[in-house]
């Protein structure tokens, strides 16, 4: 876990007003006992995850696939590929939405825009450094070449977040 008690303030600021708006049918899902605070939330997010990620086309459509993620002091973060159909729909429109569900039992689902992050700025050393020690056992030794060739990483800045959990 990376984040800062001022980021786990932000983030539990951001989970209450998200419930405070939710409908009918969401409270009655994600019940007072199935949410989860921030901490415990960026507990279960440390380490790799399989981002479901929503873009809208220039038709206004909603395109959604994979993303590999990680959460990263309070926010999501993810990159593409440079020729990615993804990266034009976010230089055109920043607007995302993003859901993790590993499992039934647990769900966390953001909505905001994506915001590009230089990576390779020396500002970003312990985020760069987390991405490697992340992926690199997943996806092996070759991941630290991505890392130094891909130009940009996106952070999801939140606007909402709700978070699901019967464990």
């Amino acid at each position: 876990m990376h984040e800062t008690d001022e980021d786990l303030e932000a983030m539990q600021a951001l989970l209450d007003a998200t419930y405070a708006t939710a409908g009918s049918h969401l409270r009655g899902i994600v019940s007072p006992e199935r949410r989860l605070d921030a901490r415990s939330l960026a507990a279960r997010l440390d380490g790799y995850c399989l981002l479901s990620l929503a873009t809208v086309s220039a038709a206004g459509r909603p395109l959604v696939s994979p993303v590999d993620a990680i959460f990263y002091r309070g926010h999501f973060y993810f990159s593409t590929g440079a020729e990615a159909v993804r990266r034009r729909h976010l230089e055109r429109d920043p607007r995302v939405s993003g859901s993790y569900v590993p499992r039934p039992e647990f769900a966390v689902t953001v909505h905001g825009s994506a915001t590009v992050v230089d990576h390779h700025h020396p500002s970003m050393t312990e985020f760069k450094e987390t991405l490697l020690a992340t992926f690199v056992p997943h996806f092996g030794p070759g991941f630290a070449d991505f890392v130094e060739e891909i130009p940009t990483y996106y952070r999801i800045d939140p606007v909402k977040m709700y978070s699901y959990s019967r464990d």
